[in-house]
């Protein structure tokens, strides 16, 4: 995704020599969107500044590779083609062979089965590749191709982000509300009331940066989806807002939004974790941050409602047969 600069002295590997040169060919390449083969650059290196050789390029496009800000991509066109990694969290590819235009998608479920595979071989992974192959809506359709907009995949990525944070937040404030309805425990339903009253305020807090980032590119809302998350796409809390509807007592309550919050941490916290800087990766990892503080409050509230529970004055026992 592009940018304008990049802190060379952090990325640059070790015993690399500061280079001006370099460091106005690895600008020109990041500004660009898309997917470049080392001649485009070339052409677009040589329109700025005619002094600069072929050579030079086809090396600082090396040395990108080894500082992780260019990766290497192979679409099966007899060349390989070079994409910005700085700040460009992993993904694969739809390439259309009629047209030669290729999309990107970042997906859960990919990952989850690639992972599960190479675990179950006791396979050492260190890089994954997918590229799927076929023809885009607009070549099947007969479509002029869409001329390519200003918006960014880092603009993509974040839109995705907060739509998934929403969707959450949605299915939390459900889940609260149910939750503190349907409680007998004063204690209890107090707590499931306050994070019902968070998560409505968090929720118009994400949707206001929601906007705010719309407001920023009219195109960015009918862009493709980037990010295909389909455990979370309704919201994580959406099967335990559906388990309240059919009955639970209070501790079952309370597990059950533990079970919910745990699961929207740890994915939150996983997938955040792998991304590269980006604001899409500062969202997951905000909300990860604020589901763990939910969970722990729950825990706690769990372990009152059982300690409670063990105070209060048995039953009269049954009176002994004579």
């Amino acid at each position: 995704m592009p940018t304008s600069s990049v802190d060379f002295e952090r990325a640059r590997p070790a015993g690399g020599k500061r280079s001006s040169k370099r460091d106005f060919i690895v600008n020109v390449f990041l500004r660009q969107e898309g997917h470049l083969s080392a001649d485009d650059l070339v052409d677009l290196i040589r329109k700025e500044d005619h002094r600069i050789s072929r050579a030079t390029v086809y090396r600082t496009l090396q040395w990108m590779m080894e500082a992780g800000i260019a990766r290497k991509v192979d679409f099966g066109e007899g060349r390989f083609r070079f994409e910005p990694a700085y700040r460009h969290p992993r993904h694969f590819h739809l390439i259309c062979k009629s047209c030669n235009q290729s999309f990107e998608f970042l997906s859960s479920d990919i990952e989850a089965l690639m992972e599960e595979v190479a675990s179950a071989r006791n396979f050492d992974a260190k890089q994954s590749v997918v590229q799927i192959y076929g023809t885009c809506e607009d070549c099947s359709t007969g479509r002029p191709v869409a001329p390519k907009s200003g918006t960014t995949t880092e603009m993509i990525f974040a839109r995705d982000a907060l739509r998934m944070a929403i969707a959450t937040e949605r299915s939390g404030l459900d889940f609260y509300t149910r939750a503190a309805r349907l409680t007998h425990d004063a204690r209890g339903r107090s707590i499931f009331q306050k994070l019902a009253e968070e998560e409505k305020e968090h929720l118009g807090t994400l949707e206001a940066r929601y906007k705010q980032l719309l407001s920023a590119d009219p195109q960015l809302e009918s862009r493709p989806t980037f990010l295909f998350f389909k455990g979370a796409a309704n919201g994580l809390f959406s099967q335990g807002a559906e388990r309240l509807s059919k009955g639970v007592n209070d501790q079952q309550a309370l597990m059950i939004g533990i079970r919910c919050e745990r699961g929207s941490h740890r994915f939150f916290q996983k997938y955040g974790e792998r991304f590269e800087d980006s604001e899409g990766k500062q969202i997951f990892m905000e909300f990860a941050s604020e589901e763990k503080q939910h969970l722990e409050l729950l825990i706690r509230e769990y372990k009152g409602l059982i300690a409670r529970k063990g105070r209060r004055p048995r039953k009269a026992a049954r009176t002994r047969r004579a």
